[in-house]
């Protein structure tokens, strides 16, 4: 009888924006290791522990690092968790690697991290050890990363709600080449350009391309995966784009031609990225007018901790507290300083705080005076379908009552507040509100299901895409940059076969 494979898995997973000026980091992630990664596991990592196990598979559970979007990574931080990684691939000597990527992960010195792990993690197991990486949609996807993976593949909805899957198919696939029936190619095509917005994938020009590749996919036998990339959009690298990538079992002949046309897409139908969004005035009618949705939940655009902003914008509660008397909310603001001065002055207390505009260049601190209602760690447990079961980390929270009316949730860490445990691990109940501000553009629908009534607002920030808002020295893209035709090339990568450019052509 056969020796069951020997799995390693492992997360380190972070999107970092490189236009919030505050650096993550090692105190903002969450770091569990050995067995204690296999408690209550999420996402791709719960795909990868529940598929492996019903195989069979012996697995090996090493590291789990994660941390909220936020600015980019503290280099020294990446190296040592890099190098705890390879050390821990030394020691099981596994037969095949599985890993929680988020894909868009930057560091103080390098804009592709990803790149360089796998890079590294390559050179230390050789060309015979399958490597399979599950990646958020918003990955920064690169050649390096391509030529150094069996199987790279990503989520294929926005709001999250396929996480687990894309983890029970990289899964499903490593098993597939440790017992000889797949031999992974991929092909890649990509078009420079990002999406201004519209990257919901249930409806528009997104929902359309993937119901292409779907029915690509069901043409071809030999496809095994179509992943649609939708690059994050505060990476500054020369390899910024719109990727497709298609895996099949062994060479595809149609492979590229059809990751081509599928990138080209992006391009035919640019001037429908587009968000539909209200402004600040239109989002306070709305909560006025209709009493019958609330409490609504508001995505602030433009300061969204989930695309790694640094939420310490006090717009939207200052608009509610000067023009609309009488709503009740919750908002989260970013705010160390002020956090710490609530807490030391403690519950019951009433203190007068100069509250956010800490890291945002442009923002304003808002004077407020309230009274202190709860105050904690800041840690709770994702209860909503993306991230369920992940501790999330605020850091020590203090939640004042402003016009007895407003609970401002001062965090020392960026808020992770797509979920409604946010709020109501700091007693806040949502059902006594009118709107909850979430740092959100469009996850915390997912989350926060029929709890609140979902609505986005334009608002200023690091979080939201603005051509010509941010500056760019590396990256060429649409619609920062100009293109009359752009170029989409198509490359095949394999492991242990150099890199191929199978197609070119103009869009």
């Amino acid at each position: 009888m056969s020796k069951p494979h020997r799995v390693l898995i492992a997360r380190f997973s972070h999107e970092s924006n490189r236009q919030n000026p505050e650096t993550t980091d090692e105190q903002r992630f969450v770091v569990r290791r050995g067995l204690d990664v296999l408690r209550s596991p999420s996402g791709v990592l719960k795909g990868l522990v529940e598929t492996l196990a019903a195989a069979g598979a012996k697995i090996e559970p090493v590291l789990s690092a994660h941390a909220s979007p936020s600015g980019l990574v503290d280099h020294h931080f990446y190296l040592r968790v890099r190098e705890e990684l390879l050390d821990a691939i030394k020691r099981v000597a596994p037969d095949a690697i599985g890993l929680d990527l988020h894909g868009a992960m930057g560091t103080t010195k390098t804009p592709d991290a990803e790149g360089d792990l796998l890079h590294a993690i390559r050179l230390l197991v050789g060309p015979d050890v399958p490597i399979g990486v599950g990646l958020d949609l918003h990955a920064h996807v690169t050649c390096r990363m391509l030529d150094d993976t069996d199987i790279c593949i990503a989520y294929k909805e926005n709001p999250h709600s396929d996480t687990v899957e894309c983890g029970q198919k990289v899964a499903e696939l490593l098993i597939e080449q440790l017992e000889g029936r797949l031999k992974p190619v991929t092909v890649s095509a990509q078009i420079p350009m990002v999406l201004p917005g519209a990257q919901e994938t249930a409806s528009g020009p997104l929902a359309e391309i993937h119901a292409k590749a779907r029915e690509y996919a069901a043409l071809h036998p030999s496809i095994r995966d179509i992943s649609i990339y939708n690059v994050y959009r505060f990476v500054d690298d020369d390899e910024i784009g719109q990727v497709v990538t298609i895996l099949s079992d062994g060479p595809d002949a149609e492979s590229p031609s059809l990751a081509m046309d599928l990138a080209a897409r992006f391009w035919l139908e640019r001037e429908r990225f587009k968000d539909d969004l209200l402004t600040v005035d239109e989002v306070f009618r709305l909560i006025r007018n209709s009493p019958e949705k609330r409490p609504f939940a508001i995505g602030d655009m433009g300061d969204r901790v989930a695309a790694g902003a640094p939420g310490d914008s006090t717009l939207l509660l200052s608009v509610a507290l000067d023009h609309h008397p009488g709503l009740h909310a919750a908002v989260p603001i970013t705010d160390p300083a002020a956090a710490a001065r609530a807490i030391e002055a403690g519950i019951g207390a009433t203190v007068t705080l100069s509250v956010g505009a800490g890291f945002t260049p442009g923002f304003t601190p808002l004077l407020l005076t309230g009274q202190v209602e709860h105050v904690s760690d800041g840690d709770f447990i994702v209860e909503g379908p993306l991230g369920r079961g992940d501790r999330s980390a605020m850091g020590p929270t203090a939640v004042i009552r402003v016009d007895d009316r407003i609970d401002v949730m001062l965090t020392t860490n960026p808020a992770n507040t797509i979920d409604p445990a946010a709020f109501t691990s700091q007693n806040i109940v949502l059902e006594n509100l009118d709107f909850i501000l979430v740092k959100s553009g469009y996850h915390f629908a997912l989350n926060f299901g029929v709890r609140a009534t979902p609505v986005l607002v334009n608002t200023p920030g690091v979080g939201y895409y603005r051509r010509g808002y941010f500056k760019y020295e590396k990256a060429r893209f649409w619609p920062e940059h100009s293109f009359a035709t752009p170029k989409i090339t198509a490359r095949q990568h394999s492991v242990g076969n150099p890199r191929k450019t199978v197609a070119r052509t103009l869009a």
